[in-house]
C-alpha cells in the first residue's frame, strides 16, 4: 500500500503530505486544488519521465517522496527535479536535471520503473488513447491466458529464429569472400606464430645487438671497471686488516669493521662480474646477422599488426577468434538454410497457438467488460477485442484491438472514435477489472466517476470498494478517506 506521500513544489502544490493507508482512498477537492498533480507525483514515483513545466514558482526544485509497504516490508522512493535551461522554443516546456533515489541510493529512473512493476498501476481519465494501440490492449489480454505455456513457447521460437537471421546477416550473401576472409585470417596468424616472439623479446634482442656491435670498447670498459675495482678491493683489505686489530683493543668498533668486510666482499664481486662480462664479448658475424634478421622480422609485424609484442599477439588473438567464428559459420552454411526454414515453420506453429488462445482470453475479458458495463448504467453494451494475424514480433505474430458500441444497435468502433467522455470512465474501470490489472498493490484512478452520477456512480463506488477488498487491507478501518484541501500543508 501508499503509506505516505509527500510533494513539495509541484504545479500549483506549495507542499502537501498525504497518509492514504490501506484500503480504498478517496482524495476530493476544489478544481485546480492539486488533485491530478498528486497522480502525477506518483506517475513520477512509478519512473515516468518529467518535464520542465512540472516545477512550481515555489522554489526551484521539485520534490517527491512515497513510503510503500509491501508485504511487511517498506520501501521509499523519492524523485528531484529542476529546471536545466530555458525553455528550447515558444510553448515548449525547458529542460530539466532529474535525480531517483531507492531506499536511500541514488538510482536511475528505470529502476525505480523495474522496482514499481507489478504493484503499482495508474489509471487516468486518457487512458482511452493508450487502449487505442494494440500493444496495450494485447497486455490486458494476456493477462488473462489460461496458460503462459504458448506466450514462452513462441519466445523460444522468436529467440531461434533471431539466432538464425543473425548468423544468415553474418554469412552474407557472396561465401567466396567469406572464405577469402579466412584465408587472410589464417595466413595472419600463422605468420604472427612462425615468427615466435615472446613478450619482452624485443628488449633482450635490441641489447644483444649493441653488445655485439661494440665488443671491442665493451670490453677495454670492462677491464678497465675490473681493475679499478681491483684496486679498490686492495685498499679496503689493507682498512679492514687495521680494523681487525683495532677491534681487539676497541670492541667498539666492531660495527665499522662489518661495515669494511662487507665494502671489500662487494667490491670483490663487483671485479669478478666486470671480468665475467669482459670475458663474454667476443664478435661473432653469425649472431650479429641473426639478430638483425630477427629484427627485421619485428620491423615487418610491427608494421602489420601493431607496435610492440603485445600488440602484435592481442592481433594474433583475435584474428584467430575470428576465423573460428568463421569457420562455424562456413560449416553451418549448408544446413542453415534448411534450420532457418524449420524455424520459420516452428515460428509460424507458435504464432498461431498463441492466436488461439490470446482469441479465447480476449472473449473472456470482453464479455467480463460487457457485464461491468452493464452494472454501470449501459443497456446493451457491446465490447469486442479482435486478435488477427500481423507480421510476427517478439511478443507474437497477431494484432490486438478492443472495440466498443454503448448499444448493440450501433455498430462497434475502436475506443478512440466511439467513447464520450461520460462513458470512458465507465469503459477504462471495466476493462481493467475485466482482465485483472486491478491485481496491482497499489491502482491510482485519476477522475474515475466524470460523467457518472446516481445508482451508476453508487455502482462504481461499489466496484473499487470491491477492487479495494480484494487485499483485504482494512481490517476493520472505514475504507474511505477524505483527504485535506490540497495547496496548504497538512
Amino acid at each position: 500500500m501508499l503509506d505516505e506521500l509527500s510533494v513539495t513544489n509541484l504545479g500549483v502544490i506549495r507542499s502537501a503530505r498525504i497518509s492514504p493507508g490501506p484500503g480504498m482512498v478517496v482524495c476530493t477537492g476544489e478544481t485546480g486544488a492539486g488533485k491530478t498533480m498528486l497522480l502525477g507525483a506518483l506517475r513520477l514515483l512509478a519512473g515516468e519521465g518529467a518535464a520542465g513545466d512540472l516545477v512550481g514558482p515555489h522554489g526551484e526544485e521539485t520534490c517527491v517522496e512515497g513510503r510503500f509497504l509491501w508485504d511487511g516490508e517498506e520501501s521509499v522512493a523519492v524523485r528531484r527535479i529542476a529546471v536545466a535551461g530555458p525553455p528550447p522554443g515558444k510553448g515548449k516546456p525547458p529542460p530539466v536535471r532529474t535525480r531517483a533515489y531507492l531506499n536511500g541510493a541514488m538510482a536511475p529512473a528505470k529502476t525505480l520503473a523495474a522496482h514499481m512493476e507489478g504493484r503499482f498501476e495508474i489509471v487516468g481519465r486518457h487512458d482511452h488513447l493508450t487502449l487505442s494501440r494494440p500493444g496495450e490492449v494485447r497486455e490486458l489480454v494476456d493477462r488473462r491466458l489460461e496458460s503462459a505455456d504458448p506466450a514462452i513457447a513462441y519466445r523460444a521460437a522468436w529467440e531461434r529464429m533471431s539466432d538464425l537471421e543473425s548468423a544468415r546477416r553474418r554469412l552474407g550473401g557472396d561465401r567466396r569472400e567469406l572464405e577469402r576472409e579466412l584465408d587472410l585470417l589464417s595466413h595472419q596468424t600463422d605468420e604472427i606464430d612462425r615468427a615466435g616472439f615472446e613478450t619482452g623479446e624485443d628488449e633482450e634482442l635490441r641489447t644483444a645487438l649493441a653488445r655485439l656491435q661494440h665488443a671491442e670498447a665493451l670490453g677495454e670498459w670492462y677491464a678497465a671497471a675490473g681493475a679499478g675495482l681491483e684496486r679498490a678491493g686492495e685498499r679496503t683489505g689493507a682498512a679492514v686488516a687495521a680494523l681487525r686489530r683495532a677491534v681487539e683493543l676497541d670492541p667498539g668498533a666492531k660495527a665499522l669493521l662489518e661495515s669494511a668486510e662487507a665494502w671489500e666482499a662487494e667490491l670483490t664481486e663487483g671485479r669478478v662480474a666486470a671480468r665475467d662480462l669482459g670475458e663474454g664479448l667476443e664478435s661473432d658475424p653469425e649472431r650479429l646477422q641473426a639478430i638483425h634478421e630477427r629484427l627485421r622480422l619485428l620491423g615487418d609485424l610491427r608494421r602489420k599488426y601493431g607496435d610492440d609484442i603485445a600488440e602484435i599477439r592481442m592481433f594474433r588473438d583475435r584474428a584467430a577468434a575470428r576465423s573460428l567464428e568463421l569457420a562455424d559459420l562456413l560449416r553451418r552454411a549448408e544446413g542453415i538454410d534448411a534450420e532457418w526454414e524449420e524455424a520459420r515453420a516452428r515460428l509460424e506453429e507458435a504464432g498461431e497457438e498463441l492466436r488461439e488462445a490470446r482469441r479465447r482470453a480476449a472473449g473472456v475479458v470482453a464479455v467480463a467488460a460487457a457485464a461491468h458495463l452493464a452494472e454501470l448504467g449501459f443497456t446493451d453494451p457491446v465490447v469486442s477485442i479482435e486478435v488477427t494475424a500481423d507480421r510476427p514480433g517478439p511478443a507474437g505474430a497477431d494484432r490486438v484491438e478492443a472495440r466498443f458500441a454503448s448499444d448493440r444497435r450501433l455498430t462497434p468502433g475502436p475506443v478512440k472514435r466511439v467513447a464520450s467522455g461520460g462513458e470512458l470512465s465507465r469503459l477504462i474501470l471495466s476493462l481493467r477489472l475485466a482482465s485483472g490489472s486491478g491485481e496491482a498493490r497499489v491502482a491510482a484512478f485519476d477522475e474515475i466517476d466524470a460523467g457518472v452520477g446516481g445508482a451508476v456512480a453508487l455502482t462504481m463506488g461499489a466496484k473499487l470498494a470491491a477492487l479495494a477488498g480484494r487485499w483485504n487491507w482494512t481490517r476493520g478501518r472505514r475504507p474511505c478517506w477524505r483527504a485535506p484541501k490540497l495547496g496548504k500543508r497538512s
